[in-house]
């Protein structure tokens, strides 16, 4: 595959990726603004508009609408969905002062959803745009999803699924600095319960301590569980991790804990799913309460986690047409033979792969370190190229190109 045709670039150099990228960082989106997302999602209608496309809103919630905006081409082919998210968490507490204000300085665009992921967005806006302007596309589909609610719930994607999602390929514009991530761990946010006995601090024989009991199962956890992970490792995510993040129990110093929570954090590999993971740690849980009759546990799904689909693990086969298509991309915008690795979050790719079964990259511009940070933004010269790269992969996955 050849880079792209001078014709194409500027029709994307007219797109302004850019100013898009930065009006869009300057709405805020974040849990806690009222219709959250929407005036993110008007805003990206209203721009793909007046380019002569014609996206359209589903409402997921009231006042949270999923964008969607396709562009075909002359013949049938492969379907390729670009897929982003128009929320964002909050401002930290120490932000410096960037915000919103999407500013453009030292050759970076600044502010919240800068890099997680307002920009890579605005490149795939981008992207479609110039398919369309350049009618470059000679067969099959791609489709535009901006979705809600990726930081949270995933209710956006699950919409996606839950409607049917139809296509041959997806790409997740999370940040990767533009390399080709093929696949990431799945994750599950748990809370376990242990509930004992109250008794008075003096006589803590009388009985039975939740917090004794939590602290005996993160150390069965420690040793018994983390080896069994640690084998199971996979060649290219790695091994599965457990993390215990919060943990809050008791009521006073003087009296025994009756109830004790854990927050756990679990990242999975293929193969694991929810109910294997809760098997094993039931297991273990079990260990605990033969130890200290009376004592009960339940494990459950965190309230905060997932709405209903399971977040699970998933890899695309390096010789999959989509990631091929997207280092024939990489390899005539660079001039190297690009890396294909493993991305380290979660994303709504795992929606897309394992609900939805669409094989999905994950390819975004800026480093993802920055995420969530006051510090956030991304290099506007990763943004123009992340632009490019998505064009160049639809190309050669769709048609119009050759990978």
């Amino acid at each position: 595959m050849t880079a792209l045709p001078a014709p194409f670039r500027e029709a994307l150099e007219r797109a302004g990726v850019v100013e898009l990228a930065a009006e869009l960082v300057r709405i805020p989106s974040h849990p806690g603004v009222v219709r959250q997302e929407e005036d993110v999602a008007h805003a990206l209608a209203d721009w793909l508009t007046q380019r002569g496309l014609a996206p359209r809103l589903d409402e997921v919630r009231p006042g949270r609408p999923n964008l969607l905006c396709s562009v075909s081409g002359r013949s049938p082919g492969r379907e390729l969905l670009f897929c982003g998210h128009t929320d964002t968490v909050p401002l930290n507490a120490d932000d410096p002062g960037d915000g919103f204000s999407g500013a453009v300085r030292g050759g970076r665009l600044w502010g919240r959803g800068a890099l997680d992921m307002k920009g890579a967005l605005a490149a795939m806006a981008g992207a479609l745009v110039a398919l369309h302007e350049t009618g470059a596309l000679a067969a099959g589909r791609v489709t535009l999803a901006a979705v809600v609610d990726e930081e949270m719930q995933g209710l956006g994607a699950e919409r996606l699924v839950a409607a049917g999602l139809v296509a041959d390929g997806a790409v997740v514009g999370e940040p990767t600095a533009n390399q080709i991530c093929l696949g990431h761990k799945g994750l599950e946010w748990l809370e376990i319960e242990l509930t004992g006995r109250a008794a008075h601090g003096g006589t803590p024989q009388a009985g039975i301590n939740a917090i004794v009991a939590a602290a005996r199962f993160v150390a069965l956890v420690e040793r018994e569980l983390q080896p069994r992970l640690a084998e199971r490792a996979h060649a290219l995510l790695g091994a599965p991790t457990i993390n215990f993040g919060t943990v809050a129990g008791g009521d006073q110093p003087s009296t025994v804990a009756a109830r004790c929570t854990l927050g756990v954090d679990r990242r999975s590999v293929p193969g694991e799913s929810f109910a294997t993971v809760a098997a094993e740690l039931e297991e273990l849980l079990a260990a605990v309460r033969f130890e200290m009759p009376g004592l009960t546990t339940e494990l459950r799904r965190h309230p905060q986690g997932i709405a209903t689909l399971e977040h699970l693990a998933f890899v695309t086969p390096a010789d999959h047409p989509l990631a091929r298509a997207a280092a024939a991309a990489s390899r005539a915008e660079r001039g190297v033979e690009p890396e294909l690795g493993a991305f380290p979050a979660w994303t709504d790719g795992g929606f897309l792969a394992g609900a939805g079964g669409v094989p999905t990259l994950v390819l975004g511009p800026g480093d993802l370190a920055l995420a969530h940070s006051p510090a956030e933004s991304v290099p506007v010269a990763e943004l123009e190229e992340a632009a490019r790269l998505y064009a160049a992969t639809a190309l050669a996955f769709c048609g119009g190109g050759t990978a």
